[in-house]
């Protein structure tokens, strides 16, 4: 499926570009608006950026946090360091499996959060960016010739933005 987004700087432009798509012949059921009064961008399916670094941070501490308890544990019984002295013999190696388990959950949240919110998103989020600063985007989708069509007609609207995007067979 290819994909042709175009950005625009408002209402009436957005509509323009609607209504010049349809007339040409592209079905409506290809075009989509984009911006405020009509789909927003989690409706048409770009990725929050949050929710995929929440959702890796998940994965990651999946195995981080067990990793880093047995890590904890093993360095407290291999180095024999007392680190928690008042605790004794066996609890000091699950004080230290703890300290090791925390360790492991702030791993994930830094470098699972931090790398999902970084890259995790693509080109939605400066998409998304426009359209939280009033802009609208003209998506129109369907084959390569429909999304050729399409820009030709696009083009001498003038959108501030516009770029084809193919998504690859699965």
């Amino acid at each position: 499926m290819d994909y042709l987004i175009a950005v625009v700087s408002d209402r009436i432009k957005a509509e323009e570009a609607y209504t010049a798509l349809e007339k040409s012949g592209i079905p409506t059921s290809q075009i989509t608006i984009l911006g405020k009064g009509y789909k927003t961008a989690d409706e048409f399916g770009f990725i929050d950026p949050a929710q995929q670094a929440k959702k890796r941070a998940m994965l990651m501490a999946i195995w981080l946090v067990p990793f880093g308890f047995v890590g904890g544990c093993l360095f407290d019984l291999i180095t024999g360091v007392n680190s928690f002295d008042w605790a004794g013999e066996p609890f000091n190696h699950i004080l230290g499996g703890l300290a090791g388990a925390i360790g492991g959950a702030m791993g994930s949240v830094f470098v699972g959060g931090g790398v999902g919110l970084s890259v995790g998103s693509g080109d939605a989020l400066p998409y998304r960016n426009r359209l939280d600063a009033g802009k609208y985007i003209i998506v129109v989708q369907g084959a390569t010739s429909l999304k050729n069509k399409a820009t030709s007609i696009l083009r001498p609207l003038n959108p501030e933005n516009i770029q084809g995007y193919t998504l690859p067979a699965v």
